[in-house]
């Protein structure tokens, strides 16, 4: 069976007639070829297939135009985050790397994997080594925590305030009317300690009763808490994150529960499934292209050697009101 490689530089010499050297000279653009030979090697490149080695070439330079992020797989909010982060880091001549926190692939190896591509700055989203390994990571190169806090001193923070966002869902649920209000916790997922405390906050202040069940950041944890709560449904449930609402929505539909008209559900985060056009999820919103441009100026101010006048920024979150939130009956 033949195995079809790549072509390389030493392919495209041999085929035009020139050194390898002349080859790399015309790839990476710079002077040293005549208009003709570069033509001429650009052709046969084209018509052999040849992709410069990108990593290899940023792994050359003495300090690459890599971005590293680590982000969560099947998370739709880091998905959002990474497409800005993109955006972002493009408009400044900068790449981007990804590497996945897995079940079986924890932040530590994450890291590793973008420090072997010698990333000239780390944006972490999602779970976090822990310190004072962070503080170490920090001291080695730029360091953007994105959508959490961080207590090192020595990273950056991009963050939304997230005690303010559950308050904004718990006031509009009171608003609606609604006196039974449950909230589905994250465990220890990012943010979910804020996300608690201003559920707690919130309820104290409208002098509701406070109810906080099991939950995670996964539609596994969000069904799980929706079995739990299915025999006696309160009439309206916070969820720690949008996955979790979508399967917290799923069980409610299976075994009967109208939602909006038994049940009015709040998310987290505005993510693209909030969004969908059948879903319509209430959901309290994180402008993820914004905090995607925060953390890449944030990572290219340090490395411009830039003044930075707060270590930490946090944003304010919006509600997004839609379709599955409604007085109760």
């Amino acid at each position: 069976m033949t195995t079809h490689r790549p072509p390389t530089l030493e392919d495209v010499a041999a085929r035009a007639g020139v050194s390898r050297a002349l080859v790399s000279i015309v790839v990476r653009g710079v002077p040293g070829a005549s208009p003709a030979t570069r033509e001429h090697v650009l052709q046969v490149a084209e018509e052999l297939g040849y992709r410069p080695d990108s990593r290899a070439r940023l792994l050359a330079g003495r300090r690459s135009r890599l971005f590293g992020v680590t982000l969560t797989l099947n998370h739709p909010f880091h998905a959002d985050l990474a497409e800005g982060i993109y955006a972002a880091a493009e408009a400044l001549g900068y790449e981007v790397v990804l590497s996945a926190v897995t079940a079986q692939r924890d932040p530590r190896r994450a890291i590793d994997t973008l420090l072997d591509y010698r990333c000239a700055a780390a944006i972490l989203v999602g779970s976090l080594v822990r310190e004072p390994w962070l503080s170490a990571l920090g001291e080695r190169l730029p360091v953007v925590v994105l959508g959490q806090r961080a207590r090192s001193r020595a990273v950056d923070v991009i963050r939304t305030e997230d005690a303010a966002g559950v308050r904004l869902a718990v006031d509009h649920l009171a608003e609606l009317g609604h006196r039974e209000i449950v909230h589905v916790d994250g465990a220890r997922g990012p943010g979910a300690a804020d996300r608690r405390n201003g559920y707690r906050t919130a309820m104290r202040r409208r002098g509701l009763t406070q109810r906080i069940v099991p939950g995670g950041p996964s539609e596994e944890d969000g069904a799980a808490a929706a079995r739990g709560l299915a025999d006696a449904p309160p009439t309206a449930v916070l969820t720690y994150n949008d996955r979790c609402a979508v399967g917290l929505l799923d069980v409610f539909v299976r075994t009967g529960i109208a939602v909006p008209d038994d049940v009015s559900v709040v998310g987290y985060d505005d993510s693209q499934v909030a969004r969908l056009p059948y879903l319509r999820l209430t959901t309290v919103s994180q402008d993820a292209a914004h905090l995607a441009t925060l953390a890449v100026n944030r990572a290219v101010a340090r490395l411009e050697g830039e003044p930075v006048a707060d270590r930490e920024v946090v944003l304010s979150p919006h509600l997004a009101v839609r379709g599955t939130t409604a007085p109760p009956r």
